[in-house]
């Protein structure tokens, strides 16, 4: 086989390490920039908020006036102008090192924009210092009361004995997060009749007594006893109280199924007792440790505010999340020509992050208000009319029209929201498939599941609308849905089959 020279052109994309960054930093949350700034400014001394170096040049005028003063009463007047001049000699090296060399021209390339900083307008100081300085208390609070904490808590109250305290510890250990035993009463009472001499009786009288504890209905064995326990904490003359008792003991079932039908025939109620006595029931909590143990509290911090000026909505970069970044003039003043020190390697190529991470949030924040302006200009209905006049849209639209590519428009659209008159939105929220009108137009699946949710909440409580009838209003509508596909948006709404929402009136 001969052996051969070819020369071959070609592009290719290199991923920089500058490029990294920048796309490390689009796909980021405000709250997740929020800790990426901060280790930024802590690792550069060189990239600092505008608000502290202002303050460190008030600072550093101070301390030179002062010196000056100083060196004035002892050296007079020659000792002011020698430092004068050495100041301005100072400020000419600094600015000749940007002039020359090979470094000096990259710094000097990459940063074009104006003034050597970016730096968003802000409405005060005092709210920029009371959001920055406030970002990461919700951060630095305590770990919330766990269910087992809060019963053992009230265990140490009472007054028992080492075996009924080592009973009751077993029993709230045996209990899960949404208050249920997760063990049967008899296999507790083996598993501390290991150790010592423990009766069923025993650990019964204990489970009584912890099952008053707070909240109600806690330590039961199925839903059933929860509730039951939680029916007997109520006062006698409650209002449909029987009625309830007697559901929850022997046809808790077919209020499950909303076989209410059966129901009446069973207890030969009538239909007023009757929806007393559910609605009582579903009065009740049948996750009764949720209340101790809610689920982690999610802040969300819009990236973009929305408002209608002059007729035309628009989109608004939130400008108070962030910091407002700029490069520190007093290291940069430091910086000499011509000095290949360590120190001054250091601070050059600090300089040369810190302009590059300033650029990166800036294309950030540029990329993210022209997706949200151009995903305004595509959804102007929405804004009017609310989710029934969402018109369709992919990624690869939002794309086309930025000419950007559509992993960059995901990554934009991802963990960003957007503030409306009308709520907090994710970016993802505004894109949806399409679906085919008798009339030949296009409607979108949020539309869709938004008259779903309209059908529903206006039907009738005793004959709830099928997914068949559904799909059967929506093509009068001029809009065709499968059967399925409306099964599959309901249970996106999470809203039950037809047959579970049946109740008495």
């Amino acid at each position: 086989m001969k052996q051969t020279l070819e020369l071959k052109l070609g592009q290719k994309l290199a991923m920089t390490p500058q490029l990294q960054q920048a796309i490390r930093l689009l796909q980021l949350s405000v709250i997740d920039l929020r800790t990426e700034i901060q280790t930024a400014l802590d690792n550069n001394p060189l990239l600092d908020t505008a608000d502290q170096d202002e303050d460190l040049a008030g600072a550093e005028t101070t301390e030179t006036d002062s010196e000056d003063a100083y060196n004035s009463d002892k050296n007079g007047t020659e000792q002011q102008v020698n430092d004068n001049s050495d100041e301005i000699s100072a400020s000419n090296d600094t600015n000749d090192v940007f002039e020359q060399g090979t470094a000096g021209d990259e710094l000097k390339e990459d940063y074009v924009w104006d003034d050597e900083s970016y730096i968003p307008r802000t409405t005060s100081s005092n709210n920029r210092d009371n959001d920055w300085s406030g970002m990461e208390l919700d951060s630095r609070n305590s770990s919330p009361t766990t269910l087992h904490d809060h019963l053992d808590w009230q265990m140490r109250m009472l007054p028992l004995s080492d075996k009924d305290r080592l009973i009751a510890e077993t029993i709230i250990e045996a209990i899960n997060e949404d208050g249920y035993l997760t063990l049967s009463i008899e296999d507790i009472t083996e598993s501390l009749a290991r150790t010592q001499d423990i009766e069923l009786d025993e650990v019964l009288a204990i489970l009584h007594q912890i099952q008053s504890f707070d909240p109600v209905g806690v330590a039961a064995i199925d839903v059933a006893d929860s509730l039951h326990i939680q029916l007997r904490q109520l006062p006698d003359d409650t209002p449909h109280l029987d009625t309830a008792r007697s559901i929850v003991d022997k046809h808790l079932d077919l209020v499950a199924h909303r076989d209410l039908a059966k129901l009446k025939r069973v207890l030969k109620g009538k239909s007023a007792a009757l929806g007393g006595a559910i609605s009582l029931i579903q009065s009740l909590n049948p996750r009764p440790g949720s209340i101790i143990n809610p689920s982690e509290t999610r802040y969300i911090i819009p990236d973009i505010s929305v408002k209608k000026i002059n007729g035309c909505w628009i989109a608004l970069l939130n400008e108070e999340a962030l910091p407002k970044l700029q490069v520190n003039r007093y290291y940069q003043s430091l910086i000499k020509r011509g000095d290949n020190s360590k120190d001054n390697q250091y601070l050059k190529e600090n300089l040369q992050e810190a302009r590059w991470y300033i650029k990166s949030l800036q294309n950030r924040h540029d990329t993210l208000l022209n997706v949200a302006n151009e995903i305004i200009k595509r959804q102007q209905a929405f804004f009017e009319e609310g989710d029934e006049a969402m018109r369709p849209m992919v990624l690869h639209d939002i794309a086309d029209a930025l000419e950007l590519h559509e992993s960059t428009i995901s990554r934009v659209t991802t963990n960003k929201y957007m503030q409306t008159p009308i709520g907090v939105f994710e970016l993802k929220y505004f894109f949806s498939s399409h679906v085919a009108t008798t009339a030949g137009g296009e409607c979108s699946s949020t539309a869709i599941r938004a008259l779903i949710k309209k059908l529903v909440a206006a039907e009738n409580p005793r004959k709830p609308l099928s997914d068949n009838k559904i799909a059967q209003l929506l093509e009068e509508q001029g809009i065709k849905v499968a059967r399925r596909t409306i099964a599959k948006y309901r249970d996106a709404l999470f809203i039950p089959p037809s047959n579970e929402r049946k109740r008495l009136v």
